[in-house]
């Protein structure tokens, strides 16, 4: 190829990016105003079961609280759409097994998201809450402001709805030959390390609190080496010369 047809190639590639990039964020807009007109009663929702009501310092606060609300339901929206238009910027170098197999991920992540994002809010951000309100308790008298009660929770579930797509990204990237068991299980140590740090940080400095969280990360880690290795057994009867061995 000539430097000329290698520039052109450059460029067509560039422009698909772009296109697929721009259809991205294009959706998380359009599902980030779809979902701020539905803010005002998921906070009420989200504040249901709180003794008193939120306080706002500015005018301007409940605004952002509620682009907050909204923003996460728009990644949720977002997400799979990324997730396709991912696999139609890598489909030309996919075989056809391939494309079908990659094109099925893409529910999974909503799915594996909304699920994270159940286990931050359900599971840990009331267990890490009920920590706190129990330190201040007779100490100091509590008042939360609806800016930094949200913030707080974004920060304690956003993370593992990110986090929960785990085997889907790694089921995709051994399918494609990025990835595969044998790395895996090397990158265990480091992996496990890595979660621990993050669940520590996260969660309340008790031992229990500290153990609801980083089980489900270490399961989930194991899960996506099983799927890797299922994933990668199929590549191996399918095509043994072709796929690596370490």
């Amino acid at each position: 190829m000539t430097s000329s047809g290698q520039d052109t190639h450059v460029y067509t590639h560039l422009e698909e990016l772009r296109k697929r990039l721009i259809i991205t964020f294009a959706s998380f807009l359009v599902a980030l105003v779809a979902a701020f007109l539905y803010a005002k009663p998921i906070y009420s929702w989200l504040v249901s079961d709180m003794d008193g009501k939120l306080t706002v310092l500015g005018p301007t606060d409940i605004l952002w609280v509620y682009l907050m609300i909204s923003g996460v339901f728009a990644l949720a929206v977002t997400i799979p759409v990324a997730g396709l238009q991912v696999w139609k910027f890598v489909r030309p170098a996919l075989t056809p097994e391939e494309r079908r197999a990659a094109l099925g991920y893409i529910p999974a992540l909503a799915v594996l998201f909304a699920a994270g994002i159940a286990f931050g809010y359900f599971v840990l951000f009331p267990m890490v809450l009920s920590f706190l309100k129990g330190m201040a308790q007779g100490q100091v008298e509590t008042m939360y402001t609806a800016d930094k009660y949200f913030r707080f929770m974004l920060n304690l579930t956003l993370p593992f709805g990110l986090l929960f797509e785990m085997p889907v990204v790694v089921m995709f990237l051994t399918k494609i030959g990025i990835l595969n068991p044998l790395r895996l299980a090397k990158m265990r140590k480091m992996a496990y390390f890595l979660l621990t740090v993050i669940s520590i940080t996260i969660t309340p400095p008790d031992f229990i609190s500290d153990i609801l969280v980083i089980v489900p990360l270490l399961i989930l880690y194991e899960f996506s080496i099983t799927l890797s290795k299922w994933v990668y057994r199929k590549q191996l009867a399918a095509a043994p010369a072709e796929v690596p061995q370490s």
